[in-house]
């Protein structure tokens, strides 16, 4: 499986392999979803909701994010679900076998 500052921080997949940004996780992989949601990270905030089991759009880490990103974007978001599907983020992917940092 996965681990969550690798997946946080996944910029693509080939084939079972995760692609991941090496220098933003060097950076900011120890900040918490809020954390990353408040420095403007909304994608990394939401992988990191996900991997903390965040899957409702009702759960209180999606909708935190699903605010701040309104407060910054001129196109407001009525929804978690919608703030997921933008980002395409939706759940942990299964059968990672191998993770590829770059820097």
């Amino acid at each position: 499986m996965i681990s969550r500052k690798d997946f946080v921080f996944t910029i693509g997949y080939d084939g079972s392999t995760a692609v991941v940004d090496g220098g933003l996780k060097l950076r900011f992989g120890s900040l918490g979803t809020e954390e990353l949601a408040e420095k403007g990270f909304f994608k990394q905030a939401l992988c990191s909701a996900v991997f903390e089991g965040a899957a409702a759009g009702e759960d209180p880490r999606l909708q935190k994010i699903l605010e701040l990103y309104n407060t910054r974007a001129e196109h407001k978001l009525g929804q978690a679900e919608e703030l997921k599907r933008m980002f395409g983020v939706f759940e942990v992917p299964q059968g990672i076998t191998r993770v590829l940092v770059i820097s």
